[in-house]
């Protein structure tokens, strides 16, 4: 086990593609982060460089205390689980888990104790006189995965290894990979495009976009003190909510003027707005940060926005809907489910003004309302 230091990392492919940009990390030992954003992104990339699988341009990269710029794969002592599995068709479970132990000239002793107890540790032991084709998907993955276990490395690296799973798998297998996290508590880097896998299985997420990262966090943080408007748009679930605007200075508040309505924002986000008095805004609001009758969380003075409602999803105990302000036709709030709500209808949606984030213009506008812990790590 080790920690993983990445200085000033750029990996630039000709002619002048940068896919990645002077990236800072430093990943503890023992700790599950994971890299997660958009394809092309530079998060695989990333990963492979650690990997020694690509060079890196410029910069430099640290496995425990030893620099490994120049270092071949072999000899980083990681194991990497790639998205197809690369399992070998014409060996058995149990020859594909041995198979880098055995190139390595291991007693076949201690191949055999680490095969068996990595099949022990993920549920396939009864699997091991089996071939790739007769697996199904999640067991094949856990063989990938096994192959890697055996091998106790410092760090395990994931590429995006579940995306060839069905949803109902991809959420066992989730489970399973922070249990074995939990037990094995080695380094592990982990690359998804998928935000939902990035919340749940991270110690801290890492979020990039053109090859730059854009904040470094626990998922809670990031999820609610997003860094810019990117983050903010990209994780989560339905994806937040964006309403350009004013802010104005009134009755001794600030408010938010959209055109067609205007709410009051709470003290201290006026406090650390009052210099953008008079100026063009991005509002923020989460969809389930919006509510349907002014009662707890949502109670309040000026934080009513008339909408009309488009399109209603019913969830079970919460439904989706879709709805739209003169100014803004794409907007969505979870609310609890409701059978008197329906397409065409004119309500108003209530703000939980402690979850209005306000934003600088512009797509990557910074969060002016976040602190300062939530700028890029």
């Amino acid at each position: 086990m080790a920690e993983v230091v990445l200085t000033d990392v750029t990996k630039v492919f000709p002619p002048d593609v940068v896919a990645v940009d002077r990236m800072n990390l430093h990943i503890q030992d023992r700790e599950f982060i994971v890299l997660v954003g958009p394809s092309g992104c530079g998060k695989s990339t990333t990963l492979r460089m650690i990997a020694g699988l690509e060079e890196i341009t410029e910069g430099e990269i640290r496995i425990g205390q030893r620099v490994v710029n120049d270092v071949p794969p072999k000899d980083r002592d990681i194991a990497m689980v790639f998205q197809n599995y690369a399992l070998y068709p014409h060996m058995t479970v149990y020859k594909n888990m041995a198979f880098a132990l055995r190139m390595r000239k291991y007693p076949k002793r201690e191949i055999d104790a680490r095969v068996r107890e990595a099949a022990r540790v993920l549920g396939i032991e009864e699997l091991l006189d089996r071939k790739p084709k007769a697996l199904s998907g999640g067991q094949r993955q856990r063989v990938a995965v096994g192959r890697a276990i055996v091998r106790q490395p410092k760090a395990f690296l994931f590429d995006e290894p579940l995306s060839n799973l069905d949803a109902k798998l991809r959420v066992e297998m989730r489970a399973e990979l922070k249990r074995l996290h939990r037990q094995l508590q080695t380094t592990t880097i982990y690359v998804t495009h998928d935000q939902e896998e990035a919340m749940t299985l991270g110690d801290r997420i890492v979020v990039m976009r053109d090859g730059v990262v854009q904040q470094v966090g626990a998922p809670l943080e990031v999820y609610e003190a997003p860094a810019n408007r990117f983050v903010a748009g990209f994780v989560g679930t339905p994806p937040m909510n964006f309403m350009a605007g004013r802010l104005v200075a009134e009755g001794g508040g600030l408010h938010f003027d959209e055109g067609s309505f205007r709410i009051r924002l709470a003290a201290a986000q006026a406090q650390a707005l009052g210099e953008w008095a008079g100026r063009e805004v991005v509002l923020g609001i989460r969809p389930e940060a919006m509510g349907t009758s002014p009662q707890g969380r949502f109670a309040g003075g000026d934080n009513a926005v008339p909408v009309r409602v488009g399109v209603v999803e019913p969830l079970g105990e919460k439904m989706d809907l879709y709805v739209s302000t003169p100014n803004h036709p794409d907007l969505v709030a979870r609310v609890d489910a409701q059978r008197d709500i329906e397409a065409g209808q004119q309500l108003r949606l209530y703000l939980d003004m402690t979850k209005v984030h306000v934003f600088a213009p512009g797509q990557d506008g910074a969060n002016l309302t976040a602190p300062a812990a939530a700028a890029v790590a």
